[in-house]
């Protein structure tokens, strides 16, 4: 997911950039010039981040919880790179990306201003938040989309702050501090290591990563950071791949190609059919990985185009 944040862009050269639709005061653009490309991540992550927070429920029940922590109540998610809170829409609410692209280009909404529209979302995902909601606590560089994310209640605290830049504030410490699990669905290669690793300390040593990571993009810089800090990084498989959205054009599509075959990976029948893919990357203790198996709980992923 382009965003601008540090300029990193680690392994993501040639891919089309979108930054102006990642910091307005609501996600009318973002979604408006998603759609024609079939952008969908966030939905395939959403059942795989669900299966690791009930097996990360689990782990803190059988005694691994952060301490101070009651078994019986829910991990704090942290969602990196979190932009206008969509991950959390979706976790935390009765609603489908599908319906948020209709609802954000329909020309009723379009009406609207934005402070208007934030009445209106407030309104419309207090009506579809689930009884099992988890806390949600976002972090994106995109300091007006965060700010929306937590107006409308998608997010319990947002925070704008670029870590490949700075170290956390005190008051981003104090909010992942016993965090369970920290998700990335579209910014691995605009943040690195750096970033991943300062939450990773932050949260305690038994919190779980997810990431999404495009195939063309090394995630070894990050495994190996973690490794460091007592976590353990599995990826669900070469062909256990989640589709990320349609090329933008054809020079993109040659340069993901190039970049999926650089890093010893097979192009077809998924980058060659026009999208990009991801890889589902999970660390955690190695008390964990032993007691709950990757392959147990990681369901089917958005393998097809949609």
């Amino acid at each position: 997911m382009p965003r601008t944040r540090a300029n990193t862009d680690h392994g993501l050269h040639g891919k089309a950039r979108f930054d102006d639709i990642y910091d307005l005061p609501d996600p009318r653009g973002y979604f408006r010039t998603l759609r024609p490309l079939a952008y969908q991540i966030p939905q395939h992550a959403q059942e795989v981040f669900r299966q690791l927070l009930a097996a990360r429920a689990l782990a803190g029940a059988s005694g691994e919880r952060p301490a101070g922590q009651p078994a019986e109540r829910p991990p704090t998610v942290v969602d990196v790179c979190c932009s206008y809170g969509i991950n959390a829409a979706l976790l935390n609410h009765k609603v489908t990306l599908d319906e948020l692209y209709e609802r954000y280009t329909d020309p009723r909404v379009e009406r609207l201003s934005a402070e208007q529209l934030i009445d209106s979302d407030r309104e419309f995902y207090a009506e579809r938040r689930l009884p099992e909601a988890v806390t949600v606590v976002g972090l994106d560089a995109a300091g007006r989309a965060v700010s929306y994310a937590e107006r409308v209640g998608l997010l319990d605290a947002a925070f704008s702050e670029n870590l490949e830049l700075a170290d956390p504030s005190p008051e981003l410490r104090r909010a992942v501090a016993g965090a369970g699990l920290i998700t990335v669905t579209g910014g691995i290669g605009y943040v690195t290591s750096r970033t991943v690793a300062q939450l990773v300390g932050a949260a305690g040593g038994a919190v779980w990563l997810a990431a999404f990571a495009l195939r063309g993009v090394a995630y070894e810089p990050i495994a190996a950071a973690l490794r460091g800090l007592g976590l353990v990084t599995e990826t669900a498989g070469p062909e256990r791949t989640f589709v990320q959205r349609r090329f933008a054009n054809d020079a993109e599509r040659r340069h993901a190609l190039a970049a999926v075959t650089a890093a010893g990976a097979d192009p077809r029948g998924k980058e060659e059919a026009g999208y990009y893919h991801a890889q589902l990357y999970v660390s955690r203790p190695a008390a964990h990985v032993a007691a709950f198996p990757l392959a147990d709980f990681v369901g089917e992923g958005g393998a097809s185009p949609s």
